[in-house]
């Protein structure tokens, strides 16, 4: 028996173009003491080899032509055409779009009793690597595969699931001419400028995140003004807040209630979707995550606060779907009351609200820019970053 054990390097997020870092150990735990008289040769396990892969699959549903060119070759997914070839994802649902080059950790190890040896697995994303995704209608999935085979025996597969966020939608105009690099340094050396392609980005990210720039809306109507709406910033990460603010002083409408809701759209390139008689929408999906629900009546402030989840996906785009993020607005507004009136008493004034009112109801989408956070920050600490099997 030997038990193997894989533990990520650094967390379960990773961006494209960062190294991925995996240990992992086999160990052959020590014999029970009724059997420490056997000789070595009785007790030696001997594996014959164990290769590492990173591989990205995706899922659609029935109504979706997948691309092929989207589909990696077989000499990406296999390493060997014998009966102790390594193939990963021979057996899963779905699609590779993403398979690394095969690594080979060791080949004809022998483990004695109580012994245990660890090998690095590392590797770099390539650029162009899809994010993690599950959606309703696509889903992107990692995974690192360590392919392991014991002699004489049938190979066994540990899976480790990772997480990959993709930075969208960042050019390098978005970066400050002026911006100074605050790390120590020493003033008698030569300044260095050797920046990973990682560190530039997530230098951009800061960038275009922490700026403010509010943004007024005039909502209206076919019967005037219902509201105005300031937005303090387009951009922003997981896990920020959403903060806004509603006036209703000047106005022509008179707004009861509103909603917003935090909204993921998720469409799928028209090309791929399969011929139907019946016209429809299934390559659009959408999704709302958190609510803010208000009455307003006679109220002259209010304000938005929405919460962005840690574990949803940001805004992407591929040859299959294309994610985009959005305020959802719906406004009660009032077209005519009745039975309200004010009654003086000995206390003071009496308010008496309508008893019929005549409303209408209005919609607006507003969207807005989701970046992914610092990997450091996104990471769950309860996060399982160590798998281990027995073969």
């Amino acid at each position: 028996m030997i038990e193997v054990s894989a533990k990520l390097i650094g967390g379960p997020i990773f961006m494209p173009g960062s190294k991925i870092g995996c240990c992992i150990t086999f160990t052959h735990p020590p014999l029970p003491s009724d059997s420490r008289s056997q000789s070595n040769s009785d007790v030696l396990e001997n594996l014959a080899w164990a290769s590492v892969q990173i591989n990205c699959l995706c899922l659609t549903n029935d109504n979706i032509n997948f691309p092929s060119v989207m589909c990696v070759t077989k000499d990406e997914k296999f390493l060997g055409n014998s009966e102790t070839s390594f193939a990963p994802c021979l057996t899963d649902n779905g699609h590779v779009v993403l398979s690394t080059k095969p690594k080979i950790l060791f080949c004809d190890v022998g483990l004695s009793p109580g012994e245990n040896k660890s090998y690095l697995y590392s590797e770099t994303l390539p650029n162009d690597a899809p994010p993690s995704y599950k959606g309703h209608l696509v889903k992107y999935a990692y995974k690192i595969t360590v392919g392991m085979q014991r002699l004489n025996s049938p190979i066994k597969l540990l899976r480790v699931p990772i997480r990959v966020v993709v930075i969208y939608g960042l050019t390098e105009g978005v970066t400050c001419e002026n911006s100074i690099d605050l790390s120590p340094s020493n003033p008698f050396l030569e300044s260095q400028y050797k920046h990973e392609e990682c560190d530039m980005a997530l230098q951009m990210l800061q960038n275009i995140t922490a700026k403010r720039s509010p943004n007024f809306y005039n909502i209206t109507n076919s019967r005037g003004k219902v509201a105005r709406f300031c937005l303090f910033k387009q951009a922003y990460r997981l896990g920020e807040d959403i903060v806004g603010t509603f006036d209703f002083e000047q106005t022509d409408v008179s707004c009861i209630e509103f909603t917003v809701s935090l909204q993921c759209e998720e469409a799928v390139n028209k090309d791929f979707i399969a011929v139907s008689p019946r016209p429809r929408k299934d390559n659009v999906s959408i999704v709302s995550y958190n609510t803010q629900h208000q009455f307003c009546a006679n109220t002259l402030k209010s304000f938005l606060q929405l919460a962005i989840p840690l574990n949803v996906t940001p805004a992407f785009s591929t040859l299959l779907v294309c994610v985009k993020w959005r305020l959802h607005f719906e406004f009660v507004t009032s077209t005519k009351t009745s039975g309200e009136r004010l009654d003086e008493t000995k206390e003071g004034t009496c308010w008496t609200g309508p008893e019929h009112v005549d409303i209408e109801t209005m919609v607006w989408d507003l969207p807005i820019q989701i970046y992914p956070s610092v990997p450091s920050i996104a990471n769950d600490p309860h996060a399982q970053t160590r798998i281990t099997i027995v073969i």
